[in-house]
């Protein structure tokens, strides 16, 4: 019986650092991502996780490879781990999607589930990574890595919580979410676990989520 999940958050890109949405568009980590990737991977793969399956986009399979090479596992590929499709969204900065779309900033603000960008809503995300969940063998630990909102809608399902509003705060770049079944269902056993250090930043002064890919 599958016991235990890790989600981990890949490491930071120059995106993350601009403030500007991802989504499914895919730049590579940068110098800092790169550094804490390395520092991430010595703690997953001290758990000696039985399974590592990584998103496609490189930012998080360049952090999956890190966490293969020091537990001596195979990096297993699944796109349905990939990042929340944030539609005209992606790729413009905060400041710039508040400009543009002020109505859809509002919501986004307010914790409402912005579908009409033309990306996925919360609740396609978690379906997708589910069906990843679904399909697992018989492990102890299971790793995946991940993004920001995926990685939140993923865990919201997995506990039964609801898509919208958000309960759970977004990871930190290469930070993640443990849980274990206990047989009666999921429960969650840590939430923004990292290497030694701040955590920073999670939520900027006004509330809105400040280093998320969503």
């Amino acid at each position: 019986m599958l016991r235990r999940i890790v989600i981990l958050r890949h490491g930071r890109t120059q995106w993350n650092a601009q403030r500007r949405y991802q989504g499914q568009s895919d730049p590579p980590l940068d110098s800092v991502g790169q550094a804490q990737a390395i520092q991430a991977a010595a703690l997953i793969a001290a758990m000696d996780p039985d399974v590592l399956i990584s998103s496609d986009l490189q930012r998080a399979k360049h952090t999956a490879d890190k966490v293969g090479s020091l537990a001596g596992l195979p990096v297993e590929v699944d796109k349905r781990l990939r990042e929340r499709n944030l539609g005209h969204w992606e790729g413009l900065t905060r400041d710039e999607v508040a400009a543009r779309y002020p109505d859809e900033f509002a919501d986004w603000l307010a914790g409402r589930d912005v579908t009409r960008r033309g990306g996925e809503s919360r609740q396609e995300v978690a379906d997708r990574a589910m069906g990843v969940v679904a399909e697992l063998r018989d492990v102890e630990l299971a790793v995946f890595v991940s993004h920001g909102a995926t990685a939140m809608c993923l865990t919201a399902a997995l506990l039964g919580l609801p898509q919208t509003p958000s309960v759970l705060g977004p990871l930190a770049n290469c930070h993640w979410t443990e849980l274990r079944d206990d047989g009666q269902g999921w429960n969650l056993r840590a939430h923004n676990a990292g290497p030694p250090g701040p955590v920073i930043p999670l939520i900027s002064p006004d509330n809105e989520p400040a280093d998320a890919d969503a």
